[in-house]
């Protein structure tokens, strides 16, 4: 999927990254798609085009951390107005994922926040149980906060180290091609001369012959 989503971005420059990555990582808690798109996906693709120079890679984070904790804060206000509807019906209800979130949060609190923000599709439920449990708003903003400088930072620099990783690795890759090739250019000129001068070398040899 990172790969996929990779090869997307790459046709976009600039704020349009910035939108595209930070509005999935936004979504991914705040309108719950985190069922179909994981949002670490998102904030490694953004890391990587940092590396390729797309963007810069400090605002990348900034973005990336930025959304990640306005995704919680609607998440939250979500869960607060209706979570209860939001639990009865497609696609959370019958989920597994759901009762995990609410035991994690009734087990933690607050920590519990933080520790979600690390597990895929847990993550996006977590703060809507937060809020649906009337968890205090100043520790879940904490936690929250918390959350996404660690979490978002730490995705976004893991994505761009990959991408300078393999940038590295195609350049080294493509200059040992480069060499091989030069020298299989290099063998096959020779192999054309030596013949070239066996062709000719009787030609050479039979006026001397002649004369003796």
């Amino acid at each position: 999927m990172l790969a996929s989503v990779g090869t997307w971005l790459e046709h976009f420059h600039g704020p349009v990254v910035f939108l595209l990555c930070g509005g999935l990582v936004l979504a991914e808690v705040g309108l719950l798609i985190g069922f179909f798109f994981p949002g670490e996906t998102a904030a490694l693709a953004g890391g990587a085009l940092a590396s390729l120079g797309r963007v810069n890679v400090l605002a990348m984070a900034l973005v990336v951390v930025g959304c990640a904790f306005a995704g919680n804060l609607l998440g939250y206000e979500v869960g607060k107005l209706v979570g209860p509807w939001l639990a009865a019906h497609r696609p959370l209800r019958g989920r597994n994922t759901v009762p995990r979130a609410e035991r994690l949060v009734a087990r933690y609190g607050g920590p519990g926040v933080f520790l979600g923000r690390w597990v895929a599709v847990i993550r996006s439920l977590v703060p809507g149980v937060a809020g649906m449990s009337a968890m205090g708003y100043a520790k879940f903003v904490l936690f929250s906060m918390v959350g996404a400088v660690t979490w978002g930072t730490a995705y976004v620099f893991i994505g761009y180290a990959v991408g300078t990783a393999y940038g590295e690795v195609a350049r080294r890759v493509g200059l040992c091609a480069s060499a091989v090739v030069g020298v299989v250019l290099l063998v096959v000129v020779l192999r054309l001369l030596v013949r070239r001068r066996r062709g000719h070398a009787p030609a050479l040899r039979a006026p001397e012959a002649t004369q003796g």
